[in-house]
């Protein structure tokens, strides 16, 4: 489970996308201005409020710890690039069998972990059966219990046996950190096979990079990074504008976007994001059992005026789990689109044409108290009384996500093709539908991504006429950068954040 400061990276990925197979080592994936000489001595200063719970992805991390460290510390057998495509990685091949139940990998050579070892299979089994692990927090954990068994031969191969068939398997790879099998307290150090070594970090305040010089593939094009954390979206556009920062890998404040561009120093992009913001609904909990509420409740709330309020003239209404950039993306804002008329209706079919009350427990950062306040004042309107309880993340995480106790709730889900968490019934928020679930199941067994999209697509359609949840918006990602800099990331996924490709004029 990767849970974050801010969005909730729980999101399992179930599409097998096409696995380019260039080799792929340092190199940034962001196209952004920036010609002339740059300096490879550099330090780039990265701006961020997503500072990491710890070092481990297995241990509760949160986003923090994949913005900063995946792809720059620590490296997968596979890579999903800014464009969401799947690259070999420290798998320099692998062979799949007829029935697609056995998978062998073999490891690109001459790789080393920053503390000199030589990454061998039993690294890899060791990573896999860390995430695999009873007190795992890996957001990963439940898509890879399809392993059944993993063989090391020999040094350079793995071999994975699969309970059943996984198109997706591949591409879940990707988000597995390959992690020295003697390493120890990972919560505050590493020993990755990145193009970065962990330097130095320093709680509530920064964490820096440095180049690794024993790196497998090309150097980073900067000598070191360093990841500023601050409290608020004001206090780091003030980093940005005084130069204390080079880049905001996610800004947050759309009202002071004017200030950059209208500054020739700087560049807005505005890339493309997977990160929804939800009124989750406990649809185990009364009144939330009945469809008719949830529907109610999702017509109730005007989300375009949301988003506009949050976010001015950025990101894009979703009405359901799925955003366009998912192959199986269906246009769904209709199905219950804002209609007061309609929600009263529907609750008075319920039974509750009085209204009732409910507690919703919000996350204490933005912008979930803005929205939450919100959605108590749309919902006033057709009688029912929202009572807000502002919680931390760690209170949520064990509140809501463990031990279900709630009955309604905002968060945030950062991953792309997530939807198949609405097939898990054991799921934070209690969707149980059986047609769904067997979809799902369906899906992931499917022979080609066509018959896996055409599934998904009925999911998606079924969980959105169920109003599984209220899926308000969809992020914009935004990233402010000096024009000095070019090669940076552009695109939301997954919260990662590749810096090694970043070059800083000089």
């Amino acid at each position: 489970m990767n849970l974050p400061k801010k969005p909730l990276s729980v999101g399992v990925l179930t599409v097998a996308l096409a696995v380019t197979l260039a080799a792929c080592g340092g190199g940034g994936t962001g196209s952004t201005s920036g010609g002339g000489t740059y300096d490879k001595n550099a330090t780039v200063a990265i701006g961020s409020l997503y500072e990491p719970q710890n070092l481990d992805n297995t241990g509760g991390g949160g986003q923090g710890v994949t913005e900063a460290l995946n792809g720059n510390v620590y490296e997968g057998l596979f890579k999903l690039t800014d464009d969401g495509k799947v690259d070999k990685l420290l798998a320099e091949d692998y062979k799949v069998s007829g029935d697609g139940l056995s998978y062998a990998f073999t490891l690109r050579k001459g790789v080393k972990f920053h503390s000199g070892k030589a990454l061998t299979s039993k690294d890899v089994k060791y990573s896999l059966e860390k995430v695999l692990a009873k007190d795992s927090q890996s957001a990963r954990k439940a898509n890879l219990e399809v392993v059944k068994d993993i063989a090391t031969p020999d040094a350079r191969t793995v071999k994975v046996t699969l309970k059943k068939k996984s198109i997706s398997f591949v591409y879940n790879l990707s988000y597995v950190w390959i992690i020295n099998a003697d390493a120890k307290n990972l919560k505050t150090t590493e020993d990755g096979t990145g193009p970065y070594t962990l330097d130095k970090w320093t709680r509530g305040s920064a964490l820096s990079l440095d180049r690794f010089t024993g790196y497998w593939g090309p150097a980073a094009k900067n000598k070191q990074v360093v990841f500023h954390y601050y409290k608020d979206a004001t206090a780091l556009n003030n980093a940005l504008l005084t130069n204390a920062v080079d880049v905001v890998t996610g800004e947050q404040s759309p009202d002071a976007l004017d200030q950059f561009k209208s500054n020739q120093n700087y560049k807005v992009n505005d890339g493309d994001s997977t990160t929804k913001l939800l009124l989750a609904f406990n649809d185990k909990a009364k009144p939330f059992t009945d469809v008719k509420v949830r529907r109610a409740v999702s017509a109730a709330i005007d989300d375009k005026k949301l988003l506009s309020s949050v976010w001015g003239g950025y990101g894009k209404q979703i009405g359901s789990m799925v955003p366009p950039t998912d192959p199986w993306y269906e246009d769904l804002t209709d199905v219950d689109a804002y209609d007061v008329t309609k929600a009263k209706k529907l609750l008075k079919d319920a039974g509750y044409g009085k209204g009732f009350s409910f507690t919703l427990d919000t996350p204490n950062y933005d912008p979930h108290p803005t929205a939450a306040t919100f959605i108590k004042s749309q919902l006033a309107k057709v009688g029912i009384t929202v009572e807000i309880n502002t919680i931390t993340p760690d209170e949520w995480y064990t509140k809501v996500y463990k031990n279900h106790d709630f009955t309604a709730t905002l968060q945030e889900h950062v991953n792309d093709r997530d939807l198949v968490w609405y097939g898990n019934p054991d799921f934070y928020w209690g969707y149980d539908d059986k047609q769904v679930q067997q979809w799902v199941e369906q899906a992931e067994e499917a022979s080609s991504t066509a018959r896996q999209t055409e599934l998904l697509k009925k999911v998606n359609r079924k969980t959105a006429e169920d109003a599984a949840s209220d899926w308000l918006y969809l992020y914009p990602q935004i990233v402010v950068a000096n024009t000095k800099l070019s090669g940076y990331p552009l695109n939301g996924l997954n919260s990662q954040f590749f810096a090694y490709g970043i070059k800083k004029n000089r």
